[in-house]
C-alpha cells in the first residue's frame, strides 16, 4: 500500500490535472472547428494525413511524467514489516552497604560489576537488556534496550545505599519486562532475570511473593551469590558481619526454574540465556520509494520526447 510521508505536496498534482484538462479541451475544440469546414475533399488535399492516436501518446507520456514527479515531492512510501527480536534479560544488582565487603577481591560490588559487564559482553546483541539496582527500594536504571553502552555506563555508575529489597528487585524487573512492546507478536516476550546479591532481605515485599509472581509470569530468576560467610563491613564505625544468604537466593532460583551460582564465570552466566529462545515480532516501517517515482518520471519524459521526435521531429 502506497502512503505519502508529506501528503500536502500532492497539491502539486493540481497544475498537472489542469494541464491535462486543458489538453482534452483543446482536442474537442479542434474537432468542432474541423466539422465547420464542410468541403471535406479540399481539406484532405490541403492537410496531410494526421498522426491519429499517436499524437496523444507523447502528450500522455509528458503528462504522466509531470504526475510522477509531482507525486515524488510528497515522498511516497510502502509499509514493510521489519523483524524485531523481543527476548529480554533484566539484570538486577544489589547495591546495599554489605556489598562493600572485601571478602571477594577487590570487593563484592566490584566483583558483581565485573561479572555483570562480562555477561553484557556475552549476551547476544539482538536481545533486549535492562538494568535494575536495589537497596531499600528498586529502581530501573536502564529499561530494556539493545544499547549495550547505556547498560555498561549504568553498571559503572552504581552507588551503595542502606537496606536490601530483593523482592522489590524482582517485581520491578517484571514491570520493566511488561513494557517491552508486542510489535505484532503474540504473548509476552521470552525473558529472564539475573539477580546479583549477597545479603538477607531487609526491606520491601518478600522473596517468596516475588518468586510466585515470577513463576506466574513464566520468567525464571537466576541468582548469583557474592561473598562468603566471613564477610564484614564497617558501617558508621561499627564492624558488622554480612554473611551471604545462599538459601533464599537458591530457593528464588529453584522456585522460578532459574539457576543459582555462588561463583559466576562467563561460561556459567551463558547458561542463563542459552535456553531463552526468541520471539520475533514485526514492526511496520515505512520504506520511502521516492527514487522510483522520480525514475518513472524520467523514463516517461524520455519516452515522450523520443516518440515526439520520431513522429513530429520536435519535442512535446
Amino acid at each position: 500500500m502506497i502512503r505519502f510521508l508529506e501528503p500536502w505536496w500532492l497539491l502539486t498534482l493540481l497544475p498537472v490535472l489542469a494541464m491535462a484538462g486543458l489538453y482534452v479541451w483543446r482536442q474537442f475544440r479542434k474537432r468542432q472547428y474541423a466539422m465547420r469546414f464542410t468541403n471535406v475533399d479540399l481539406l484532405r488535399t490541403l492537410a496531410p494525413k494526421g498522426l491519429g492516436w499517436r499524437r496523444h501518446v507523447s502528450a500522455g507520456a509528458f503528462l504522466l511524467m509531470l504526475g510522477a514527479l509531482a507525486a515524488a515531492t510528497a515522498r511516497p512510501s510502502v509499509d514493510t514489516e521489519e523483524p524485531l527480536e523481543r527476548a529480554t534479560v533484566m539484570l538486577a544488582i544489589d547495591v546495599s552497604l554489605s556489598m562493600q565487603a572485601e571478602d571477594v577481591a577487590p570487593s563484592r560490588i566490584e566483583a558483581a560489576q565485573e561479572a555483570a559487564k562480562a555477561f553484557v559482553a556475552e549476551l547476544p546483541p539482538s536481545y533486549n537488556l535492562g538494568l535494575v539496582s536495589f537497596a531499600k527500594a528498586a529502581n530501573v536504571l536502564v529499561p530494556p534496550t539493545k544499547d549495550r553502552a547505556a547498560v555498561i555506563s549504568a553498571i559503572d555508575g552504581l552507588t551503595l545505599a542502606e537496606a536490601t529489597a530483593t523482592g522489590e528487585a524482582v517485581f520491578t524487573s517484571l514491570d520493566a519486562i511488561r513494557m517491552v512492546p508486542a510489535d505484532g507478536a503474540d504473548g509476552a516476550p521470552p525473558a529472564r532475570i539475573v539477580l546479583l546479591s549477597d545479603g538477607y532481605r531487609t526491606s520491601g515485599r518478600s522473596i517468596e511473593d516475588a518468586a510466585t509472581a515470577s513463576a506466574q509470569a513464566n520468567v525464571p530468576v537466576s541468582t548469583i551469590a557474592f561473598g562468603t560467610d566471613t564477610g564484614v563491613v564497617d558501617i558508621r564505625g561499627s564492624v558488622q558481619r554480612v554473611p551471604v544468604d545462599r538459601l533464599s537466593l537458591q530457593e528464588l532460583a529453584e522456585n522460578t526454574d532459574g539457576y543459582f551460582y555462588e561463583a559466576a564465570s562467563v561460561s556459567e552466566l551463558k547458561q542463563v540465556y542459552e535456553d531463552m529462545g526468541s520471539s520475533i515480532g514485526h514492526r511496520t516501517e515505512p520504506r520511502e520509494v521516492t527514487r522510483w517515482y522520480a525514475a518513472a518520471g524520467l523514463l516517461l519524459g524520455l519516452a515522450g520526447a523520443a516518440m515526439s521526435l520520431l513522429w513530429t521531429s520536435r519535442l512535446p
